[in-house]
C-alpha cells in the first residue's frame, strides 16, 4: 500500500486499526506487552506489511489505545489501554495535563509522589500546581497516604484503590497503625488455638470436654485407644446407652490438658483464617498471609509454638495446663465493664521460682550481701519486705531503709 494519502487509504488504515485493536484485547490483557513480532503475528496486517503496521501502531498511539514501552534490548513494545481510559486522555486540554495525567495512571494502585512527576516531565512548579488542580476537579485523580512515606504527597487515579504496600493492609486504618485491631484479633486467634490444641478439664476424674481416651469397655476391653483414633473423633459423639446413674466424681481444679503424642488435628493457618472469615469480626478482607502475619507474633511471644505432624504444620499453645480457663470473649466482657483492669494478657503468667520470686534471684549487689559489709540480708528492706516483716518503703543504693 502506497503512503496514506487518499480517503480510501484512510479508511482501509481505519479499518485496520479497529481490527488489530481488537485483536490485541482478545490475545492479552493490558499489562501483557506485545513487542512488533508479536503484532505481525497476529494475522491482521496484510502480507505483514511493516509501512501499514507503522502507520496502524501510530493512529492507535495518537488516539491513547497503545502505550510504548521499553522493551530488553532496546526494542520498542506496546501495550492496550482501554476505550474509556483513552478518552481521558484525549479530553485533556493540553500537553503538560497529560503527561501529569499519564505519570499518575503509570504509577497505579502505588501512586507517585508530587516531586517524582516533576523530575520526569521537568515541569515548572506553577504548571505542575494547575494541572494537578484541573485532573481533581475533574474527578481523574485524587490524593492518598502511603503509610511508608506519611509526610509525601501522593495522587493516585480516582477510579483506583490504593495497594495494600500503600495502606499498611487491613492493619492500618485512615493511615495509622490499629493496634486495638490487631490485639483483638490475635486474642481471637491465640483463643481458636488453645482450643483446638488442648481439651478442657473440668477437674473431675474423667473429664466432660476429654476426647474418648484410655480403656474402651465392651469387647475391647483393657485395648487403649491411640491417638489416630482421638483425630478421628467425630465433634458430636453419639450417646453412650442409658446406664444406672453413677454417683458423681470428685471435683478438681478446671485446666487445659495437652493432646495425646500423635495427635493430627492441631490447626493449621487456613483453618484460623476460615474461622476468622466465618466469625465475621471485621469488614476487612483479611487473607491467609495476614493470619499468617499474626500467628508468627503469637510464636515470636512465645505463646504458641508450630508442630507438623506428617505434611501438616499446626499450632499449639505452650504451657496448656498453665492457660487461663476464662474464655477471651468472656474476658473482653469483663475489661469491658471495668476499663480500668487493662489490657488482655494471653498466655499463662511467666515462668517463676524461688530464686526468682525471692529479691536475692535479681539483687545487683549480691555479690556484696554479707554480715558487717554495705549490705547484708539482716539489714536489707528488699529481703524484709518479701517476707512481709516490713511495709514496703523505698532504699537506698545500699538496699537499706533511709534513716
Amino acid at each position: 500500500m502506497a503512503a496514506p494519502n487518499s480517503e480510501a487509504d484512510q479508511a482501509k488504515l481505519q479499518i485496520f486499526k479497529d481490527e488489530l485493536y481488537d485483536t490485541i484485547r482478545e490475545h492479552g490483557s493490558e499489562t501483557r506487552v506485545f513487542s512488533q513480532a508479536d503484532l505481525k503475528g497476529l494475522g491482521v496486517i496484510p502480507n505483514n506489511d511493516v509501512r501499514i503496521l507503522v502507520d496502524v501502531i501510530q493512529m492507535l498511539t495518537n488516539e491513547k489505545l497503545l502505550i510504548g514501552v521499553h522493551l530488553p534490548g532496546g526494542e520498542l513494545g506496546w501495550k492496550w489501554r482501554s476505550r474509556e481510559d483513552a478518552k481521558k486522555y484525549t479530553s485533556l486540554p493540553d500537553e503538560p495535563t497529560r503527561l501529569v495525567y499519564g505519570e499518575i495512571d503509570q504509577a497505579g494502585q502505588d501512586g507517585v509522589w508530587i516531586r517524582h512527576i516533576k523530575l520526569r516531565i521537568n515541569i515548572q512548579d506553577a504548571t505542575l500546581k494547575a494541572c494537578i488542580k484541573f485532573l481533581e476537579s475533574k474527578g481523574f485523580i485524587s490524593s492518598m497516604t502511603n503509610v511508608e512515606m506519611p509526610n509525601r504527597k501522593m495522587y493516585i487515579r480516582a477510579d483506583l484503590k490504593p495497594s495494600e504496600r500503600a495502606t499498611g493492609g487491613p492493619w492500618f486504618t485512615d493511615g495509622e497503625l490499629d493496634e486495638a485491631f490487631i490485639k483483638v484479633i490475635e486474642g481471637i486467634i491465640f483463643e481458636y488455638i488453645k482450643t483446638r490444641s488442648a481439651y478442657f478439664s473440668r477437674g473431675t476424674v474423667l473429664p466432660q470436654r476429654q476426647p474418648k481416651k484410655g480403656v474402651v469397655t465392651g469387647d475391647a476391653r483393657g485395648v487403649k485407644r491411640t491417638a489416630t483414633d482421638i483425630s478421628n473423633d467425630d465433634a458430636t459423639p453419639a450417646p453412650a446407652p442409658a446406664t444406672k446413674a453413677a454417683p458423681p466424681p470428685p471435683k478438681g481444679k478446671p485446666m487445659y490438658l495437652p493432646m495425646p503424642a500423635g495427635y493430627k488435628k492441631y490447626p493449621t493457618v487456613n483453618d484460623i483464617t476460615e474461622f476468622i472469615h466465618n466469625q465475621k469480626v471485621s469488614t476487612a478482607m483479611l487473607g491467609v498471609a495476614d493470619i499468617q502475619a499474626l500467628v508468627d507474633v503469637l510464636v515470636f511471644d512465645g505463646l504458641i509454638e508450630p508442630i507438623q505432624v506428617h505434611n501438616r504444620k499446626g499450632y499449639r499453645v505452650v504451657r496448656p495446663t498453665k492457660q487461663d480457663t476464662v474464655s477471651y470473649a468472656k474476658r473482653q466482657q469483663d475489661r469491658e465493664s471495668h476499663p480500668e483492669s487493662g489490657d488482655i494478657v494471653l498466655g499463662p503468667p511467666p515462668l517463676s521460682n524461688a530464686v526468682t520470686e525471692a529479691p536475692c534471684g535479681k539483687c545487683p549487689v549480691f555479690e556484696l550481701c554479707q554480715e558487717g559489709g554495705p549490705v547484708a540480708p539482716s539489714t536489707c528492706v528488699y529481703f524484709q519486705e518479701w517476707l512481709g516483716l516490713k511495709e514496703p518503703a523505698v532504699a537506698t543504693a545500699n538496699g537499706t531503709a533511709p534513716p
